[in-house]
Parts: structure tokens; C-alpha cells; sequence
């Protein structure tokens, strides 16, 4: 009897931490509800991990109306806040984020998946290198700058104008000469290596 139940807590623990790792351990229960027929009777037909098993993105069926659409699970580990320059609080906006990355690499040769991965990446540090629930605004936009620095010299520069609020040609004629050069072989990553503030 006690090796069954050694067994079984064995495969629990394992189960678990397996969820655990790819992300798909929910610890609360939410209600999907189809967004064409508003039924909460669906099913899940394919489910496929994605960004380093951070994300896992679920194609399902409406048992209602046949409709299918896609949901994002994401990791979360805590709730963040954004301290912002006025000093007023704010609930960290993953898709604003998204937004204003995508709005400096506007016709640039960057795709939405590099982006998604350049945002889950700042995340990921914040919840991580950060011992208080609360962030400033400024970290976010400096570990954002870093980011696209790496990316895309060109985004960086259109992010920075914007998040330093240039308002002289003066301002573009210094962070441009503060860029280093583009070397051919290089190798770009989604993490900052240097930082010009």
C-alpha cells in the first residue's frame, strides 16, 4: 500500500511540475465564452506551446455555433505596477507595450513575433531582476531602448524620441552619434548588452 501511494505521489509531482514548466498549470478557473455565440460550451482542438514555452496558444471549437477562434494562456508571476513619472500607480499593460514597440518598428523589417518576443523577454525581467511588485516607468523604458537597440537602430531611435521627449534636431545629432556601428556578423538578441543612458 505505501509503495502505491509512493507511486502516485510520485506521478502527481511530476505531472505537476511538467505543467508547471510549460506553462499550462491554472490555478484559477475561468469560463471560456465562444466571442460569436457567447456560449461557454467549447472544446479544445489543438493546443501548441510557444516563445520558449512561456505561451501556450489553444485553438478551439464552439460546441454551440461551430465558430472557432484562438486563445493565449501566458505566464504570469505577479501582478506589476508602474510607477509613472507624475507618480501616479498603473497595472502593467503588456499590449501597450506591444503597441508602442510595434508603432517605432512601423515599416521596418521586424516581425510581430520578434516583438511578442522582445516584450515577453522585458517582462519576464521585470517580474524576475525586480524584488517590489512596483517598477518606474523609466526601467520599463530603458530595458525597452536597450531592447530595440539591438533589434533595430532605427526603432530605437523612433522609441527614444518619443519616450525622451526630443524637441530639438540637437537630440536626434547626439543618440546618433552615440550608436555604434552595425558590424555585418553580428549576432542580434532580444537582450541588451549595453545602454546609452
Amino acid at each position: 500500500m505505501k509503495k502505491t501511494l509512493d507511486f502516485y505521489k510520485k506521478a502527481i509531482f511530476s505531472v505537476l511540475n511538467s505543467a508547471l514548466h510549460i506553462g499550462i498549470f491554472c490555478l484559477s478557473l475561468e469560463i471560456m465564452r465562444c466571442p460569436y455565440c457567447n456560449s461557454t460550451d467549447s472544446r479544445v482542438a489543438d493546443s501548441r506551446p510557444d516563445i520558449g514555452d512561456a505561451v501556450i496558444r489553444r485553438r478551439r471549437v464552439c460546441n454551440q455555433c461551430g465558430a472557432k477562434f484562438t486563445t493565449v494562456e501566458r505566464i504570469q508571476m505577479r501582478d506589476l505596477m508602474v510607477r509613472k513619472n507624475s507618480g501616479k500607480l498603473e497595472p502593467f499593460d503588456r499590449d501597450k507595450l506591444f503597441r508602442s514597440i510595434k508603432l517605432a518598428c512601423r515599416n521596418r523589417d521586424v516581425r510581430d513575433e520578434q516583438i511578442d518576443r522582445l516584450v515577453a523577454s522585458i517582462q519576464r525581467r521585470l517580474e524576475t531582476e525586480t524584488a517590489d511588485d512596483t517598477v518606474t516607468s523609466v526601467m520599463v523604458g530603458q530595458m525597452v531602448s536597450d531592447s530595440l537597440l539591438n533589434l533595430d537602430p532605427i526603432a530605437f531611435i523612433r522609441f527614444v524620441s518619443v519616450y525622451r521627449k526630443f524637441s530639438k534636431v540637437a537630440d536626434f545629432k547626439k543618440i546618433i552619434s552615440q550608436i555604434p556601428e552595425a558590424d555585418e556578423d553580428a549576432v542580434v538578441c532580444d537582450l541588451p548588452k549595453t545602454s546609452l543612458f
